[in-house]
């Protein structure tokens, strides 16, 4: 299957966001094994942009689709795609925000 093109947007900081994006929330959460296949296929079909939270614990397997990504060539590199994730309020005290950023990062 071909990707298709999705229309950008320029952020003020230069960096290029996909004007769609593919939310991985769901209720009740599947398991991380067909999160990231789903993903995988979102790749195929063109999505760039994800959007996650560690609330939802759709980070890891979002995480797992990009590196297959890479490694199936769907995307070339990691500046291709675009993800944002939410800082959940019990986190937002300033001794607990960077511990949760770097835990979402990983």
């Amino acid at each position: 299957m071909e990707a298709k093109r999705i229309p950008e947007v320029i952020l003020n900081s230069g960096k290029k966001m996909p004007v769609i994006g593919l939310g991985t929330a769901s209720i009740p959460p599947p398991p991380h094994e067909t999160l990231t296949s789903i993903l995988i296929d979102a790749f195929e079909i063109g999505y760039r942009h994800f959007d996650t939270a560690s609330l939802c614990g759709s980070e890891e397997p979002l995480g797992k689709a990009v590196e297959k990504a890479l490694e199936l060539g769907l995307v070339k590199s990691r500046d291709e795609v675009f993800i944002t994730s939410k800082l959940w309020s019990s986190d937002a005290h300033p001794d607990l925000v960077l511990p949760a950023l770097k835990t979402s990062l990983q």
